[in-house]
């Protein structure tokens, strides 16, 4: 039986978007759009992929978002805007995307405030740390003295990982021993952490790879990209598992979900 077979009816899974002026066919127009690959994961993994572009941040319009979901992923795309962690932009810093950062930044919160299962890659990791009050490394290569991190043109560079023990990353990779090799394409990095936050995997150089918040059922970010590996689905198939037991818990009666806590 495979994943997507595994329970018959699925959990609903939301993954923010790009907001960026694309051209098809005749027409070049802003546009909300997010690379299949992603939600192709979402969907192999056994969930129900529904795409969240930005907009307004208004709390209500959120929370209204948030009332129909099981479980976030808050995915790549430009760099946080470094006005909101208190520093100018590095000369190698994107042109701000006002609009997606408050966007995800409302999402993260509330998620975090209903203990919604989410999952935070590249960055979605990066925005999450900012949101708890953390500071981000703006250009990589300064730090480490070279840009393996991200290679340009598109092309994923493969580093090892290694996964702190007893991080629930640990256990989603059953236990991994030794490094673990993911694909990455990032010039920035986490810095001072936000607050609540564990570091649960780093490069030997140092460089944050994986964070954690442990007082949310599900609360995972990785600075690489899961999502590029068509083979391995166990951060996804975490989050949907983690979005079942999220939407069964708020389908019982309220007597019940009060003895269960």
């Amino acid at each position: 039986m495979s994943v997507s077979d595994r329970h018959p009816s699925h959990p609903i899974i939301g993954l923010t978007t790009y907001l960026e002026q694309s051209s098809t066919g005749v027409w070049d127009v802003p546009a909300a759009f997010l690379p299949r690959v992603y939600f192709d994961s979402v969907i192999r993994a056994g969930g129900i992929a529904v795409l969240l572009p930005p907009q307004p941040a208004d709390p209500d319009t959120v929370a209204r978002v948030l009332d129909t979901l099981d479980g976030l992923i808050v995915t790549g795309g430009k760099d946080v805007d470094p006005a909101r962690y208190g520093q100018a932009a590095h000369p190698a810093t994107d042109e701000p995307r006002p609009d997606r950062d408050a966007w995800e930044d409302e999402l993260l919160r509330q998620a975090i405030d209903r203990g919604l299962p989410f999952l935070g890659i590249c960055r979605g990791a990066q925005l999450l740390n900012v949101a708890l009050g953390g500071t981000l490394h703006q250009h990589l290569p300064d730090l480490v003295g070279h840009g393996s991190y991200q290679a340009g043109g598109g092309v994923f560079n493969v580093v090892d990982v290694r996964v702190e023990p007893e991080s629930r990353l640990h256990g989603l990779f059953d236990a991994l021993a030794g490094p673990h090799s993911v694909p990455v394409y990032h010039h920035q990095s986490i810095d001072t952490l936000g607050t609540g936050l564990v570091v649960t995997a780093r490069t030997d150089d140092g460089v944050i790879q994986a964070v954690e918040l442990p007082a949310v059922p599900f609360g995972v970010a990785v600075q690489w990209h899961p999502e590029q590996v068509a083979e391995d689905l166990r951060l996804f198939a975490g989050l949907v598992r983690a979005a079942d037991r999220y939407r069964d818990d708020r389908n019982r009666p309220s007597h019940e979900r009060r003895e269960l806590s």
